[in-house]
């Protein structure tokens, strides 16, 4: 199909219409079919506050996240301390707004680096088939027969806590679903009547499958990558929790968790507040992902 289609506009007069234009309006209508679905906009805007609340850290904090302030150890929400004290003395709202910016990154880095290596491979498998997809295949089937959280415990136990031991460990479980749903979408289209005009003019294999089919087989990873995302960050809580994972002095919601739990029974808020955070953005993208499917749908664009 020519990338420049002639439109009729009021005047009966006809004008080209590029393909950037085309993009233009369908990212449009995208977008506003997505906002009129009021709890994927209110995940949307959850999101937006904490990546500002992430970005605004330093401005935010209102002490030092690491500071030990023994006298002033386990104090409940006051004036002084909006969210109290841990154990060691630390204000927690500070380290809640720095935590952010660990849970956010670990989340986005650990599933951009599954969506990476899973499309390579997603890609080779669903345009060459034969013996390649084969392997392929059989390599995800190894990783999917692990549990997900299992094998993440494992790869993190072997490779030590940090940051990123911590992505790594949680992005491998994510390859292999990257894969399989790449490659069922390119099976679809890599027979489809463009890809057979760019094999006719001679383009390259990799040409074909990186400019030709793989833009039009990532709307459903879009999807996917949101809700990845909520899993990463809920799986990297997780981790912490166990003793794997970012671990003190940083400040991850999970590892506060994990600190808190021995404080629970009398201050509470120690475990609350964090578990309030993880399951706000979690629902975030969770809420997006399912603004995103809809909004993505092809039955559903005018």
């Amino acid at each position: 199909m020519s990338d420049v289609e002639m439109s009729k506009v009021p005047n009966g007069i006809g004008v080209a219409e590029t393909s950037e234009q085309k993009g233009k309006k369908r990212g449009s209508s995208t977008w506003s079919r997505f906002v009129r679905n009021k709890l994927s906009l209110i995940g949307f805007i959850i999101l937006v506050i904490m990546v500002l609340v992430a970005i605004l850290a330093p401005v935010l904090a209102t002490y030092d996240y690491q500071a030990i302030d023994p006298i002033n150890a386990n104090q409940f929400p006051s004036a002084a301390h909006w969210f109290g004290t841990d154990n060691y003395g630390r204000d927690i709202w500070s380290r809640m707004v720095y935590g952010a910016r660990y849970s956010l990154a670990i989340g986005i880095s650990s599933q951009a680096l599954a969506l990476c290596i899973g499309i390579i491979l997603g890609a080779i498998a669903g345009y060459l088939g034969g013996t390649v997809d084969n392997v392929i295949l059989r390599c995800c089937d190894i990783f999917q027969s692990i549990p997900a959280t299992l094998l993440a415990i494992v790869i993190s136990q072997a490779l030590g806590s940090g940051f990123f031991q911590t992505t790594l460990a949680l992005s491998v479980s994510g390859i292999a679903i990257a894969v399989r749903m790449l490659r069922a979408t390119m099976l679809t289209v890599r027979n489809q009547e463009f890809v057979e005009a760019a094999r006719a003019i001679d383009c390259s294999s990799a040409r074909i499958m990186f400019r030709h089919i793989l833009p039009n087989s990532l709307s459903p990873m879009i999807i996917t990558t949101s809700l990845g995302i909520g899993h990463m960050i809920m799986s990297s809580a997780g981790l912490s929790y166990l003793g794997l994972g970012i671990q003190e002095p940083a400040a991850e919601w999970g590892a506060m968790l994990a600190l808190g739990k021995g404080y629970m029974r009398y201050y509470p808020f120690q475990v609350i507040i964090p578990g309030i955070a993880i399951a706000l953005i979690v629902l975030a993208f969770n809420l997006i992902g399912d603004g995103l499917r809809d909004a993505l749908d092809p039955k559903l664009k005018s």
